[in-house]
This record gives structure tokens, sequence and C-alpha cells, in this order.
């Protein structure tokens, strides 16, 4: 595996801000007239509700869908200009990102904030006042959060064409309380009034194989294993547009939500199976809903190494996407993708990037290693044993057969 700062070496860096600044229409400059212009359309078109008589909390919505759609324009143009240059992009792999509030990041780094005093609105609510509003996404934990919020958003001051990945945690951590002297944790429903920086992606839906087994067959003399029997999980991309200081350059963090692909097994609601119905459905949300569920039942275990295989599974395959639709030559990837994993928690993606290279795109073993090695980067960041995780090949047996078998050959190798 690759350190962490080859991407970043001084040259590439040079180069990158050079071809990626350099050639940056001219945006529309944004006033503060444009801004009440945007607040009054979404306020009347989206919330449904008149000015005048909008809630500080509506018009926090209202503001951060405008400043969303200002962020919007740039990460298009951003877009654009990275498919004409097609460079090499950054992956940045993470289960926690602690990004704080996006609104007055994004108002400071587009260098508008100054323009909320001068905007006008028959509303006696100062804009400046509803910044308050905001809940903090409930995407991490603590330093190796922040440490992934920090990398991407410097990548987007820099000009580089970075992105992040993880997931979208419907209640993340927890949400500390105190009764009677006493710490009681409770769930935190960050998404209760819905997130204005999220953007659905439901054409870029992403299918995780898992559990089921594995068959071997020969072929031209060779043991060729397949895994059959597979239950299918959806994740559903949600983009969150990142702005670099300047505004010059806009990426994006793109977090995935589990479904079930069977929402309903109907047959068993007709038999009267309510609940059992919509079982599958429940036990596949379940994989999004916190950040590090416990692992002191097996239940739980079981529940974080599915909810680390999804993770990375839906990131490369999104990731190879991208790479396929402007290249043709997988042998070509490590010179477009640099993948880095922050900690322990995604380095399932070293055998489910082999995974993919050989089951899906039809490569020998040799050549997928060649190419995972030159483009996986990995950054550990304590050396407590009580941090580095460890599975039991029973467990990772039964959730991802088909990786164990890669993780035998790696070591055979």
């Amino acid at each position: 595996m690759q350190p962490l700062h080859p991407f970043l070496s001084t040259r590439t860096n040079e180069v990158t801000n050079k071809t990626t600044q350099s050639n940056t229409p001219a945006l529309p400059k944004v006033t503060a007239e444009m801004i009440a212009e945007k607040i009054e359309r979404l306020m009347k078109y989206t919330l449904c509700k008149q000015v005048r008589e909008a809630s500080k909390e509506d018009l926090f919505t209202a503001l951060a869908l405008a400043v969303r759609e200002i962020a919007v324009d740039r990460m298009y143009e951003t877009a654009n200009r990275y498919a004409h240059e097609n460079p090499k992009r950054v992956y940045y792999l993470s289960v926690e990102y602690l990004l704080g509030r996006s609104l007055v990041n994004n108002l400071d780094n587009l260098g508008i904030h100054d323009l909320l005093d001068q905007v006008k609105l028959d509303n006696p609510i100062p804009l400046r006042d509803v910044i308050d509003c905001e809940y903090d996404p409930a995407l991490g934990n603590g330093g190796l959060g922040r440490l992934a919020a920090c990398f991407i958003d410097s990548m987007a001051t820099l000009g580089l064409p970075g992105y992040g990945y993880g997931l979208n945690y419907q209640f993340g951590l927890f949400k500390q309380v105190f009764e009677n002297g006493y710490q009681r944790e409770m769930a935190d429903s960050w998404l209760d009034r819905s997130s204005p920086w999220q953007i659905e992606r439901a054409d870029r839906i992403c299918h995780v194989p898992v559990y089921g087994r594995l068959v071997y067959e020969e072929v031209n003399g060779e043991r060729r294993p397949h895994w059959v029997d597979t239950e299918t999980l959806v994740g559903v991309p949600y983009d969150m547009p990142i702005v670099g200081f300047g505004g010059k350059t806009v990426n994006y963090l793109r977090l995935f939500s589990a479904r079930s692909s069977s929402e309903l097994d109907i047959k068993t609601f007709n038999d009267g199976g309510y609940i059992k119905a919509v079982e599958k459905k429940i036990k596949s949300e379940t994989i999004s809903k916190v950040l590090y569920p416990s692992d002191a039942v097996e239940a739980g275990k079981e529940l974080r190494l599915l909810q680390q295989y999804f993770f990375v599974s839906c990131a490369l395959s999104d990731i190879m996407r991208r790479f396929l639709e402007t290249n043709t030559d997988l042998r070509d990837f490590p010179k477009k993708a640099a993948i880095q994993l922050n900690d322990t928690h995604p380095t399932l993606a070293i055998p489910e990037l082999m995974r993919l290279l050989m089951d899906v795109h039809g490569l020998d073993w040799d050549t997928a290693w060649e190419i995972t090695e030159k483009t996986m980067g990995y950054t550990n960041h304590t050396l407590l044993p009580e941090a580095l995780e460890r599975w039991s090949v029973k467990l990772l047996e039964k959730v991802c057969p088909r990786h164990l078998a890669i993780i035998y050959d790696i070591n055979d190798h």
C-alpha cells in the first residue's frame, strides 16, 4: 500500500492548481438581491410559505437552500472542468466525518457571509440569527471524523479533485442528556427535519452482495470460486457539497444509506404476517442507522462488519463506475484513482477491489493485485490493540465468504 501523500506531492499540487483554477469561467457575482430572490422563491415553491409568516427554522431552511444553489452552480462548473481534464482523483474513505455546521462554513468559503446584513425580506427576523438553527450532522465522533472533514475541505481549497465517501447515519452516535446527575444516551435524530445540504442521487444506487456461500468449478485446469445464494443490499447515495475557501472549487462528500432490495414481502403480508413482511427491509436499513453499533454481543459484531463492508462496496462500485465512464483499460485505474483508507474501518476495501477486478471485470489475480497495491493508501492512527478491529473467521465466512477467500489468497501470495 502507498503512504498518505503521493497524490499531494508538490509537483502534482502545482499542476492541479494551474489547470483547475486558471480555466474557471466567471460566474455571476452573488449579491444581496440575488440571495433575497432565491429565499423568496424557495420559501414559496419549496416550503410553500409566505416570507412574512416564516419562522426562524423556515428562514434557515430557505437560506441554506439558497446557499446550496450557489454552491451547486460551482459544483457543476468544477465537474465540467474535471471532465475536460480527466485528472487523477483522490477518494477518501472514512466511517466518520465531523463536519460541523455547513451554513456558516459555506457562507464564509463563498465569501458572502457579510451580505446577510444587506438582504431585505418581508420578515423581522435577521438572517444572521437563523444560523444557529442548524443541527450538527451526526456523522462523526471525534478526532478521526474531524481529520476526515479537514482533508476534504483542504482538497477543495487547493483545487484538487478529491471526494469523501462515508455512511449517511440516521441517528449518528448519541445525544447526551443528564438526569439526576447521570448521563443518559438518546438517539440523535439529526435528520428529523431533513438536511438542506443532502442531494439524493437515486440514479447512482449500488447493489451489494452479502452472505451466501462459495462454490468452485474447474476452468482450464484452474479452480475458480463463485459466490452464490447471496442477499442484496441497496446503497442510495446522498451528496453534500464541499466548498473550498474562495469558492473556486466545490467537490462533494458522498454518503450512502442502506435500503433493502425487497421493500415488502406481499405474500407474507397478505397472509397476515404484517411485521414479518417488512422484516428484511428493517434489517437492511439498520446498517446505516447509527455510528459504531455496540459490538458487545454477536449481533452487534455482525452489524458492524456488515456496515463496514457495505460502505466500502458502495464506495468502490461508485469509483469504478466513474472511472469506466471515461476510461476503458482497468490497468490504468491507478493512474486515475488514489484511494485513501482512514484507519482500520474501511480496510475491507482491499479484498473488495480485488473481487471487483477479478469476479466482475475478469482480470487475473496478479494484475488485480498490482492495481490494488498501486491504488490503495492507508493511515493507521494508533497502535493500541483495543482500537485495532479483528473479525473472527467464522463471522467473515458468514457475512462475506468471497472476501475471506481473497484474504487467504493474499496471505498465500
